[in-house]
């Protein structure tokens, strides 16, 4: 397999990963495990939310932490370690920086103004009206906020320049390495320890502190990710698995969220049983994804190319539209299903239009995208955006180096 033929699949894994986030972002104002602490929480809400929302957060995540890992190696292999901390410097830490100031400021006013002026407020924006009253002011909680990715990418590259010193790079080889059907049955116990504690379903680490769990959870497929550079093979001796892997995660889901009585009797920390379940079920569907993605979206698409670039922009501007649109249909009439698709796809259309009218050509473009000049000896892809791109040109050898 070329390097190329893995350059579209991974790239747009991590797309799908993204505009996966708008998806359930926009789920959680009709969800009701969600309802008296999210902000957008509407009057209207239902299991079926739940159901959907949390299946899809159980990988979506530690899809994007494996891409990671893979063009991880990738840089590793062709840039040497100084060339991965340069360009996740440029392509990760100044986005965190340039942006997170932006996205909180915008998310706090937002919120603010919501809390004095909404009719129908949540639960959360409740309250902040009567905190507001009292201390005439907003309280502020510094986080990541949706950018807590961000962090812990840039702590994963700086735990591959302290893995590389001291010869730990070899446990994502070790895990790519193991027997095809013993990597998806023991892998998740491993995934499990974490999330013991975490919770069910997991909650973002979005803390300025980095959480052990998460970074021992979300570094394992990090890891696993790296793996599966360094063994071209994983994929092929996982393929036969595929639709196993898909109707095992599928059941797993579903027992969790029956045993939990669809996470309202979920408590952190969670139980050992519990714990299990959503490691499984998120482990087997992040590796069939992978699967799919190698078989379907291993392509040249001018669709899926555009959407990939836009992606990133997306996902950085995506929740202060998402909140701004939601805390206006607070005071709509209308039934959750069409708040929500409403709230979803005018999001999208905002966050599509502002990246194409606005960013695409722009400074800001071509930091996001990763867009080198006209000089240099290879196009850009989208995929540099926040992971290398191995050129296409690049033989076996150099690429298993």
């Amino acid at each position: 397999m070329q390097a190329e033929d893995r350059l579209h699949y991974m790239d747009h894994l991590r797309a799908l990963a993204m505009l996966a986030g708008v998806l359930f972002h926009a789920a959680l104002a009709y969800s009701p495990l969600m309802h008296a602490i999210w902000p957008t929480a509407d009057t209207g809400r239902s299991l079926v939310v739940d159901g959907a929302a949390w299946f899809l957060h159980l990988f979506r995540m530690p899809l994007f932490f494996v891409v990671a890992g893979f063009f991880a190696a990738l840089l590793v292999a062709r840039r040497g370690l100084g060339g991965l901390f340069r360009n996740r410097c440029a392509r990760v830490l100044l986005p965190l920086l340039l942006f997170l100031p932006l996205v909180t400021a915008s998310m706090y006013g937002l919120t603010q103004h919501a809390a004095a002026t909404v009719r129908h407020p949540s639960p959360v924006l409740a309250w902040l009206r009567t905190y507001i009253d009292r201390h005439d002011t907003m309280p502020f909680v510094p986080g990541w906020a949706h950018l807590w990715f961000l962090f812990y990418l840039m702590l994963f590259t700086v735990l591959v320049w302290v893995a590389s010193a001291l010869e730990l790079r070899r446990i994502g080889d070790s895990l790519a390495s193991l027997p095809a059907a013993l990597l998806p049955a023991v892998l998740p116990v491993w995934l499990a320890l974490p999330l013991v504690w975490a919770g069910v379903p997991w909650p973002a680490p979005d803390a300025l502190l980095p959480s052990l769990w998460a970074l021992v959870f979300f570094g394992t497929y990090f890891a696993l990710g790296y793996g599966m550079y360094t063994r071209a093979d994983l994929l092929d001796r996982l393929r036969p698995l595929s639709s196993w892997l898909l109707c095992g995660a599928v059941a797993a889901y579903a027992l969790l969220f029956w045993s939990s009585r669809g996470f309202t009797a979920a408590v952190r920390p969670s139980s050992w049983g519990h714990a299990v379940l959503q490691a499984y079920a998120g482990c087997w569907l992040t590796l069939w994804c992978v699967l799919v993605a190698r078989r379907w979206l291993d392509v040249r698409n001018r669709t899926l190319r555009w959407l990939a670039d836009a992606s990133y922009w997306v996902y950085l501007v995506h929740l202060p539209v998402l909140f701004a649109i939601q805390y206006g249909l607070l005071d709509v009439r209308l039934h959750w299903s069409a708040k929500f698709a409403l709230a979803t796809v005018c999001t999208l259309a905002v966050s599509f239009a502002s990246y194409q009218a606005l960013v695409r050509h722009t400074v800001i473009g071509r930091l996001l995208d990763g867009k080198l000049p006209a000089t240099a000896r290879r196009p850009a892809t989208a995929s540099d955006a926040i992971f290398p791109v191995p050129d296409p040109q690049v033989d076996m050898k150099e690429r298993d180096a």
